[in-house]
């Protein structure tokens, strides 16, 4: 089984350590019409069990609630409730799996720091500074130690990609006007699944003043950033400008399910994962996961009837969307996390439930707990190595969790701390403005902002460090596989099956054995925590079945 502890992280210690209705594909995708709910938000979400649709109906009725819409495609209801017990009233109806309120349930990268923002000291392996020399190719390929490191450097004159893969990032935006993405950038097919929402349900501020009128933002917007470094980690174009991404000649769609904030809504993520599979994508990106529960429990003895249902309807709901994409030929890539954890050992959870922040509680977990999406089903898992090649501190790691390793960064992996260990990707200019990483005159205030003005007008880059940024790089190579072995289907789409996909990218991975001795000890300014792997070189809880090989999987032949 697969899991995942604590949250995604952009790392927000770089900069502190730096200052120290769907359109057809345009000549690719098959898609048939997608079947919306008839509303864009109800009090909950009502998850039925097969076959019982008519039952859960008139059980919403029975406990004093409306249907107000519904998802036949992935069994849910939505229903406005009447009364505080309407979950827990539904909830024991023999046709209702799981209920779950219709409100903002999950986090990026960005959002917390966690263990992975722990600082920490020269570890036995070398200093990665030496990998940061000047090469050829776009103008900032010398400080893209991650490329070299799986040949994607050398795969991108052999296959960049086809323009019939579509790929999809399910995150918090994609900067479509970024000079580094533009080209790669499918306006048309991009969707936002998300309304801001200025307040949390505390009052607090969540996502803060909406820019659009209609708290809605355009599709080639991303307020946060996290989404924007991702897409151009998988396809940056080469253009003369910047970096080049894994495949930098497929299509990226952006397919936003998370708030400005770096949560994300439940229905937003199902909404997101049925629309990407009707339009006909062939590799999504899923680099977050679904909270408020850091782990989802479904009848932990900690958790009032009401949270038991809302976990059960997150686990229910989110498979059964996996379930619907991966039918329609979408290879899913998540991952793994950076609470710096054996996710195969669990025993508490002090993180849950995560939103609204102050309602966490410390409850004790066990193996039958599951992060979504990262342990649902079908689903491949990624976990996160610095420019050494150790398993980055922050990683998760676990034998039956970790599918296949790829570079995340880690500015800890060496002599000192460097922001240059970590993942260059492109960042909005605006999101660099607001935080205050550039000046006034655009110039990077810190080691952590890259500015490239080879062309006008200039384009910008952050470095990033998480597992989240390990994903994209599998989804790139994934990309890469689909181009070669794909089968051409309707207008000239390329198609593979997620089966088929996933046997490839583990042949094409390059296997990697656990360190000797296997308890590696990380030390952190006079602290230090071991990390014990597990496995063999052809399955091991640091690397999973290898570190993704995007030069193998432009080559070699199965």
């Amino acid at each position: 089984m697969r899991r995942v502890a604590s949250g995604w992280t952009a790392l927000a210690a770089v900069v502190a350590l730096a200052a120290c209705s769907p359109t057809p594909p345009a000549g690719g995708g098959t898609q048939s019409k997608p079947t919306s709910p008839s509303v864009q938000h109800a009090d909950f979400l009502v998850f039925y069990a097969a076959g019982r649709h008519q039952q859960a109906l008139k059980a919403v009725e029975r406990a004093g609630g409306t249907t107000v819409g519904e998802d036949p495609r992935l069994g849910y209801l939505l229903a406005d409730g009447g009364g505080r017990t309407f979950a827990e009233d539904l909830g024991t109806d023999p046709a209702i799996v799981g209920v779950s309120p219709d409100r903002a349930i999950g986090s990026t990268a960005a959002r917390r720091t966690g263990l992975a923002a722990r600082r920490t000291g020269p570890a036995a392996f070398p200093d990665a500074s030496a990998l940061l020399a000047s090469r050829p190719g776009e103008p900032l390929a010398g400080l893209q130690w991650d490329m070299r490191m799986i040949g994607a450097d050398r795969a991108n004159a052999k296959v960049p990609g086809s323009r019939q893969v579509l790929v999809g990032v399910i995150d918090t935006g994609i900067d479509g006007k970024h000079p580094d993405i533009a080209a790669n950038f499918d306006h048309e097919l991009s969707r936002n699944f998300v309304t801001d929402k200025p307040k949390d349900d505390n009052g607090e501020t969540l996502d803060g003043p909406c820019e659009a009128k209609d708290c809605k933002d355009p599709v080639d917007e991303d307020d946060d950033g996290h989404g924007t470094h991702v897409a151009s980690t998988i396809a940056a174009p080469i253009n003369g400008i910047g970096i080049a991404g894994v495949a930098p000649d497929v299509r990226l769609v952006n397919i936003r399910a998370g708030q400005d904030s770096g949560f994300f809504f439940l229905k937003p993520s199902l909404d997101a994962l049925t629309y990407a599979a009707d339009i006909g994508v062939d590799v999504a990106n899923l680099s977050y996961f679904v909270d408020p529960w850091l782990f989802n429990c479904t009848n932990n003895r900690s958790d009032s009837r009401k949270q038991q249902l809302e976990q059960q309807a997150i686990i229910t709901g989110m498979q059964r969307a996996i379930d619907y994409a991966r039918g329609k030929g979408v290879t899913l890539v998540s991952a793994l996390g950076n609470g710096a954890a054996d996710l195969g050992r669990p025993t508490v959870d002090d993180k849950s439930p995560g939103y609204p922040e102050g309602e966490q509680k410390v409850r004790r977990v066990d193996n039958s707990c599951i992060n979504v999406p990262a342990e649902s089903n079908g689903v491949i898992s990624v976990s996160s190595i610095g420019p050494s090649g150790r398993k980055a501190i922050y990683s998760d790691y676990g034998v039956e969790q970790t599918d296949l390793s790829a570079p995340g960064g880690d500015v800890l992996d060496g002599t000192g701390a460097k922001a240059t260990r970590s993942i260059l990707g492109a960042a909005p200019e605006r999101v660099l403005r607001a935080a205050g990483r550039i000046d006034a005159s655009g110039n990077p205030k810190g080691a952590d902002v890259v500015r490239d003005c080879t062309r006008s007008p200039c384009a910008y880059y952050q470095y990033l460090d998480g597992t989240s940024m390990a994903a994209p790089h599998a989804t790139g190579v994934a990309a890469i596989l689909i181009s070669r072995f794909g089968k051409p289907g309707a207008g000239g789409a390329l198609s593979l099956a997620p089966a088929t996909v996933e046997d490839l990218l583990y042949k094409s991975a390059a296997q990697k054995a656990c360190p000797t001795p296997r308890q590696y000890v990380y030390k952190s300014y006079g602290q230090t925590d071991t990390h014990m792997c597990e496995g063999e070189q052809s399955r091991n809880g640091f690397y999973g079945r290898g570190m993704v090989d995007a030069w193998k999987a432009a080559t070699f032949e199965p």
